[in-house]
C-alpha cells in the first residue's frame, strides 16, 4: 500500500474513533471531513481495512441511505448488526431505523 493511502486511512480512522456510541456516520460524511468529498469509497477501503484494528468502530460507518454495505466484511453473518444493537441502534434488513436520529456529523478536519 502507498504511504498516501497510509496517511489517508489514519485520517479516516482518527474520524472513526471519534464517533459516539449509539451512533453513526457515513463514508460520504467522513470523506466530506477530510476535505475530499469524492473518496467515500476509499474511505470504505479504509473501513475494510480496519476490521483487525479494535481501536476502530468500524461497524459505525455505513452508506448514505444508513444500508449496513460494509457487513460482508465483519465475522460472522451478523456481526456488524449485533454490534450496532448492543448499542441501542435497530436494524432490520440491513437498514438502520431512524437513521436520521443516529446519524452523527464528523467535524471538518482540514
Amino acid at each position: 500500500m502507498e504511504k498516501s493511502n497510509d496517511n489517508f486511512f489514519e485520517k479516516v480512522y482518527a474520524i472513526a474513533r471519534q464517533i459516539p456510541y449509539g451512533k453513526v456516520t457515513s463514508y460520504g460524511a467522513i470523506a466530506k471531513a477530510l476535505g475530499t468529498a469524492r473518496s467515500a469509497r476509499m474511505v470504505g477501503w479504509a473501513m475494510n481495512a480496519a476490521h483487525n484494528l479494535e481501536d476502530v468502530p468500524a461497524h459505525r460507518v455505513v452508506n448514505r441511505k444508513g444500508l449496513l454495505t460494509g457487513k460482508h466484511h465483519f465475522e460472522g453473518t451478523n456481526l456488524m448488526q449485533q454490534l450496532l444493537e448492543s448499542e441501542g441502534i435497530i436494524v432490520v434488513e440491513n437498514q438502520i431505523i431512524d437513521f436520521e436520529k443516529h446519524f452523527w456529523i464528523p467535524e471538518i478536519q482540514i
